[in-house]
């Protein structure tokens, strides 16, 4: 997670992960998360790696760094289902990019763009004063070792 008030690249890899951007362009302040799992059960440790407690622990930091909520704009990008088909039964991608969008959606910002879903990964790079997304797609490929 990282929030900042200056123009700031900072660039995350997703394939069943999600990232939810928030940014405040009126104040030039922007978020990013990195989440795993959709939820947090309450045992053990509240992690960030779970998009419930992460996307609210960015939203309070982007208050806290000054951003207001009316002014809030979010981007959400990932959850591709990239184990294949033998996988997809548990729907970690599908289940992330459902949760960001509710949690969003009950925090009352609008998600003004996103690219999420299919079969391939993303690295995506944020800028945290302008909100700028870039985003490349990951073509699998295979290794070989040469002895």
């Amino acid at each position: 997670m990282r929030v900042g008030k200056d123009s700031q690249w900072v660039t995350t890899v997703l394939g069943s992960c999600v990232a939810v951007c928030f940014i405040d362009q009126k104040r030039k302040i922007g978020g990013i998360n990195h989440y795993m799992l959709p939820y947090w059960n309450g045992d053990g440790l509240e992690s960030p790696k779970y998009g419930n407690v992460a996307i609210l622990q960015l939203f309070k930091k982007m208050l806290d760094f000054g951003a207001k909520k009316e002014d809030i704009v979010c981007k959400i990008f990932g959850g591709a289902e990239v184990l294949g088909e033998h996988y997809s039964v548990f729907n970690v991608g599908q289940r992330n990019i459902d949760l960001a969008f509710k949690v969003v959606s009950e925090l009352g910002v609008k998600v003004i763009s996103s690219s999420t879903g299919g079969r391939l990964g993303r690295k995506i790079y944020f800028n945290t004063g302008t909100g700028e997304v870039l985003q490349k797609y990951l073509v699998k490929s295979t290794n070989k070792l040469i002895k």
